[in-house]
């Protein structure tokens, strides 16, 4: 297996570049705060545990590579049917679940992805297929409303094709021209689109 693991982007202040995007994604999930929560308080992302299963459509969240997932709602309990956010494997599962939540009057208060610009990744490539890392842990995550998405990349996730997310935009666009796929923004993000990647459309 060839592992190639993405070491760029130290500036030249020596401060690691992860520890400078960690401490950004911080501030833009406060800001984010005033226009997700009715009473002006988004919750935060949390760490999925590895042996969580997909709430979309029951894989073991830690055991596939790719982007992941987690809705937010006020009552999980009648969601979800536990008290916590949903989780999911992949940003496929993400925007499957949360559309057909939202076509049933359950919208989230907040939902996040794997951010690529906050994390070391790595791609692996193992009989011709190229898939890129999982990240777990809770400050991995942004909303959904401050990433980039490269669409139908070369590069694999848990579901196959995936929406791989960035807050700088800037990687987004360099991750695009290097691995193919198309970007986009949150909010053109339709059901039909990931219905197509799911081989459903």
């Amino acid at each position: 297996m060839d592992e190639q693991t993405r070491d760029e982007g130290r500036p030249r202040d020596g401060v690691p570049r992860r520890a400078v995007l960690v401490g950004a994604a911080g501030v833009g999930i406060a800001s984010l705060a005033g226009c997700l929560g009715g009473d002006g308080d988004a919750p935060d992302p949390i760490t999925i545990e590895g042996e969580q299963t997909c709430d979309q459509c029951t894989m073991v969240i830690g055991q596939h590579p790719g982007p992941v997932g987690q809705a937010h709602y006020a009552d999980a309990e009648a969601v979800v049917g536990e008290d916590r956010p949903a989780q999911f494997c992949s940003s496929l599962c993400t925007y499957t679940y949360t559309f057909e939540r939202s076509e049933a009057g359950d919208d989230p208060e907040a939902t996040y992805l794997t951010d690529y610009s906050s994390v070391e990744y790595s791609i692996d490539t193992a009989d011709d297929i190229e898939e890129i890392s999982n990240h777990l842990e809770a400050e991995a995550f942004a909303a959904v409303e401050d990433l980039s998405l490269v669409v139908d990349s070369e590069v694999q996730g848990a579901m196959g094709p995936s929406m791989i997310g960035f807050t700088d935009g800037d990687e987004a666009e360099e991750f695009r021209a290097d691995h193919g796929g198309e970007l986009y923004d949150h909010e053109d993000v339709t059901s039909e689109l990931v219905m197509s990647l799911m081989g459903g459309g």
